[in-house]
């Protein structure tokens, strides 16, 4: 598993000219998140119309999607075979999806069938996937082409390419449905857990992955780039850019609009983008992460038994000015004494590195450094006890020849000022958000990108990044890419 500092140093920072403004938080605790590509008007109720199957070529089709995971495969349950397109024609689909972390394709009428070799077990990175598909091509290996971030896969755990000149399932039948993210009338089994954005669907062409993406000059990163292609007849694409009542507006001029299937659950937009990533928790790095839960776009931890568990966030810092906020579920007075935030060195194994944990207990919030340091500070009882309708903001200063920082209880600072760290947290140190609670309690976190906490402010940071409950004290940012290129 790569390490925290290894991810910040690679992560998806990008200056390149095409930007992505949202994308589609997927989440199978929800209900309801099957969607259906029909040709269609927006606002279209639960009636369906089986739409004809005289796309431009048969044989031919592409799907180019990002998307960033927020839970691996599990051995079984929710998530086992986490779909991040289905498309589904009577009893014939073509699909892509995750087997134990290894991304899996199939199409039931050619009969091709593809399952990586490597894993993608990355939870903090944005993946561009490519599946571009021509079943009339002579040399098998060129029928089915999968491109991960700019380049194609040839390592295969499974291998095998469809017959030649037939046609793709999607095509067999003449009731067209897309699945975007889970599968209609299946066990949750098959829910995809994370975000996904820019989902084009070309109809009658095989495309390359460069069609969609290019390298970035200054960071040779792979990076989304505006399409300017045809769709054939039944092709579309999604940006979520809509945030209005009908989200899922197909922007490439064919009018096939997707909407929900019937649910109560239709997606929540986020500004969590391959261009502008945010900090979410890390389930990869979590002490007796059996114990505890990450949804909601790996924002929310529920943690059961009793004993302790900790989480850590998926970027981490070592300058710079930071702001995040959290709530906590099933929490008042003392028992935040055991629902603990604050921050942690990214070396920190379990409770034994730097960290800083806030509290409160016995009407006195307080700060505790725990590993290599030890000490607290009472600060005395600045407003009653905490309840689970309170809104903590946390303000780290990385940037000031003494590091310090700053509690705010519903946008009021505890601490004045700010608390100076004392010596031992080094400025070569990497440093990530980190709670950590002893009870069965749920912790939700705001990043800035998403966040299930009603927001009524919708406050963002000095560069316009982040919503946040109450602003960020004047001088520090949401952890996001666009701000660790600037700050970081």
């Amino acid at each position: 598993m790569e390490t925290l500092q290894r991810l910040h140093n690679r992560g998806s920072i990008s200056t390149g000219p095409y930007q992505i403004s949202n994308s589609l938080v997927l989440d199978n605790s929800d209900t309801g998140m099957d969607f259906n590509h029909q040709q269609m008007s927006p606002g279209g109720d639960d009636q369906w119309t089986a739409q004809s199957n005289a796309g431009t070529d048969s044989e031919k089709a592409t799907v180019s999607l990002w998307f960033k995971r927020s839970k691996l495969s599990p051995s079984s349950g929710d998530g086992q075979y986490a779909r991040l397109f289905h498309f589904i024609t009577g009893g014939n689909a073509t699909s892509l999806y995750f087997v134990d972390d290894q991304l899996t394709m199939y199409d039931d009428v050619t009969s091709a069938s593809l399952k990586t070799n490597r894993k993608f077990r990355d939870l903090s990175a944005w993946y561009h996937v490519v599946v571009a598909m021509d079943s009339s091509q002579s040399t098998a290996a060129n029928r089915v082409k999968i491109y991960v971030n700019g380049v194609q896969e040839t390592s295969w755990a499974t291998e095998d390419y469809g017959n030649q000149n037939t046609d793709l399932a999607m095509f067999s039948t003449t009731n067209v449905t897309f699945i975007l993210g889970s599968a209609g009338g299946h066990a949750q089994g098959y829910s995809f857990d994370g975000y996904m954005t820019e989902v084009h669907f070309v109809d009658g062409a095989q495309k390359a992955a460069s069609d969609f993406g290019e390298y970035d000059e200054d960071t040779g990163i792979w990076i989304p780039k505006q399409y300017t292609g045809s769709y054939g007849t039944l092709g579309c694409y999604y940006n979520f850019e809509d945030t209005s009542s009908n989200r899922f507006n197909d922007e490439s001029g064919n009018g096939n609009y997707m909407d929900n299937r019937g649910g109560s659950f239709e997606g929540e937009i986020t500004t969590d983008t391959p261009t502008n990533n945010f900090c979410t928790w890390n389930p990869l790095w979590a002490e007796d992460r059996a114990n505890g839960t990450f949804t909601q776009g790996a924002t929310q931890v529920a943690w059961g038994g009793d004993a302790w568990k900790a989480a850590k966030g998926s970027l981490a810092v070592s300058k710079g000015r930071w702001y995040w906020e959290i709530k906590g579920a099933n929490v008042t007075g003392d028992t935040w004494n055991n629902n603990l935030f604050g921050f942690a060195a990214t070396e920190q194994d379990g409770q034994t590195g730097p960290s800083v944990y806030i509290g409160y207990s016995t009407g006195n919030y307080y700060y505790r450094v725990a590993g290599s340091q030890t000490g607290s500070d009472n600060w005395g009882n600045a407003g009653g006890a905490w309840s689970s309708s309170d809104t903590f903001g946390f303000a780290l200063d990385l940037e000031s020849s003494t590091k310090k920082f700053i509690l705010y209880r519903n946008g009021s600072a505890v601490n004045g000022s700010g608390t100076d760290l004392v010596s031992g947290f080094q400025t070569e140190q990497f440093f990530t958000p980190y709670a950590t609670s002893y009870n069965g309690d749920t912790q939700f976190l705001n990043f800035g990108g998403y966040t299930v906490n009603t927001i009524s402010s919708a406050a963002s940071d000095a560069n316009g990044y982040g919503t946040f409950e109450y602003a960020p004290p004047t001088g520090y940012y949401a952890l996001c890419t666009k701000n660790l290129a600037e700050f970081g």
